[in-house]
């Protein structure tokens, strides 16, 4: 309990503590460098013995001389992060990249590499190091593969009509069919230069996880996952995932590895990934799934101009998707991390956020730049992913709401034994006239005005944190476990519970 004449004001009241600021909370939360991530379950886990969950953004250099000094992610970019409570960015990396020459790594590369995630890890935030691809190789206007590793090549009688639509041309797909029966050694390739990005990252406790590649396209047999999913083509590809996972695994045993679904996922296909006997269980630990979460229909108002209000037909199709991710998680038994996700458009966050929020799954947003001269977490957008939320929890959690309309936040755990207390980002763009803390079952251990809200538990019981603005309120934990399939609720997305825009809500605390 806080004691009279500490620094920050309380007032006990029965079993619940509450606390007011005395006005806007700090700039800067105060940053420790990150600790090791591990998969318990369908959680991640620190070095403290703690729960967390994982916001954060994607950062990705696709284009040569890729993360060149003075164009990468700058002190101030990082400044940004941490000041909005992102703990974690989706950083590109590239096999065109490590791997410029048949068999030789660029270590000047991984020098760079190394140069942003020390300075990421420095300040609290986990590095996940993505090998990247987009239209497999330049050959196609696309990155990723290095065009020594694929002999396939665009016939001059084929459009290409760029992305996405390019995945459909013959001879990408003979190219995609090269990787995943390795014709030319490509997946052997490939598992040297990650195994090299691996080897060179061991001792960083930071770097959260290396993701196999991004968006895998499954070549010549796509047309086999619609309706349904594509169980033999998964096959292969589970094959190739865990090849790739063992060239990791063998220059840095403990590193976690992420893997992607392949992309006819982002088409609302199922993925038959660790699904017996379609394909094997999983059997290595540390496998962390990392599926991407895009609205179909407003991805095709963006890249091919159609009108935006298809977006209404978002709400449907993402609710299949994650019933995709629910059914992984009852089968697999390991952590989630969406790891791309969102359009600019906060109607579609919204969607995205509500689901993970529902059931205390992190996720990566695409994308933020580097060298940024203003804030982009400013609008309409910014107000969807700066969120009150619980990083580290020191026990089980339960669930979890947030209102991006008025701040307001409740969250339930189970205590269990950690070195270090719960701690919980309180956003700094929802209250402009501070905010106040409510505890039951447990009591805080921060300053008033504190940026990261440490709350410890009194006993062994529930322990309820609520946060809202002075006189709110405040919202209520929803009942019942965390969520595996109630996608169709909106209790996150706002005292309205529509999925529209945001509104008005945009002016505020910006």
């Amino acid at each position: 309990m806080c004691k009279p004449g500490s620094a920050f004001a309380a007032v006990i009241a029965a079993s619940a503590l509450f606390l007011t600021t005395g006005g806007t909370a700090a700039a800067q939360p105060p940053s420790t460098p990150a600790t090791a991530l591990h998969a318990e379950g369908t959680q991640l886990v620190d070095g403290y013995g703690r729960t967390v969950l994982l916001h954060g953004v994607n950062n990705v250099d696709k284009d040569a001389p890729y993360l060149p000094p003075g164009e990468n992610l700058t002190s101030r970019d990082v400044d940004m992060l941490v000041e909005h409570g992102f703990n974690t960015v989706r950083l590109g990396t590239s096999f065109d990249a490590l791997m410029p020459a048949r068999g030789q790594i660029d270590e000047a590369y991984l020098d760079r590499i190394t140069g942003v995630v020390d300075a990421l890890t420095a300040r609290g935030i986990h590095v996940l190091l993505d090998n990247h691809q987009d239209g497999l190789s330049k050959p196609w206007g696309g990155n990723g593969f290095p065009a020594w590793a694929i002999e396939s090549r665009p016939e001059a009688w084929e459009p290409n009509p760029g992305f996405p639509l390019y995945y459909v041309m013959p001879s990408m797909n003979a190219g995609w069919d090269e990787v995943w029966n390795n014709t030319h050694g490509a997946l052997d390739y490939l598992g040297t230069a990650l195994g090299a990005l691996a080897a060179r990252v061991e001792g960083k406790p930071g770097v959260m996880g290396i993701e196999l590649m991004n968006e895998p396209w499954p070549g010549s047999p796509f047309l086999t996952c619609f309706p349904n999913g594509c169980p033999d083509f998964d096959r292969k590809y589970q094959g190739a995932m865990q090849k790739l996972t063992d060239a990791v695994r063998a220059e840095n045993p403990t590193i976690p590895v992420y893997w992607e679904p392949n992309v006819t996922w982002n088409q609302m296909m199922p993925s038959n990934l660790a699904n017996p006997p379609r394909t094997p269980a999983l059997s290595d630990p540390d496998i962390v799934f990392a599926p991407h979460d895009y609205c179909i229909p407003s991805q095709l108002a963006i890249y091919l101009g159609l009108p935006e209000a298809l977006r209404s037909l978002c709400v449907p199709q993402q609710d299949l998707t994650w019933s995709h991710i629910d059914a992984i998680t009852a089968r697999a038994d390991i952590p989630t991390v969406v790891t791309e996700f969102g359009d600019g458009d906060a109607t579609v966050l919204r969607n995205t956020l509500a689901r993970a929020d529902e059931r205390f799954i992190g996720w990566q947003y695409w994308h933020f730049g580097s060298n940024n001269v203003t804030d982009p977490f400013l609008g309409d957008v910014g107000r969807q992913l700066v969120r009150t939320y619980p990083q580290a929890t020191a026990g089980d959690p339960g669930r979890m709401i947030f209102d991006a309309d008025n701040g307001d936040f409740a969250y339930r755990y189970t205590p269990r034994v950690a070195t270090r207390p719960t701690e919980i980002y309180v956003s700094d763009l929802h209250y402009p006239d501070g905010y106040e803390v409510q505890v039951d079952g447990g009591h805080v251990t921060s300053a008033a005005g504190a940026r990261i809200v440490t709350v410890a538990a009194d006993g062994s019981g529930p322990v309820t944190v609520k946060v809202h603005r002075p006189g709110s309120p405040g919202a209520e934990v929803p009942d019942g476990p965390i969520s595996t399939g109630s996608s169709g609720s909106t209790g996150s997305l706002g005292s309205s519970g529509s999925s529209g825009s945001a509104g008005s809500s945009s002016s505020a605390g910006s």
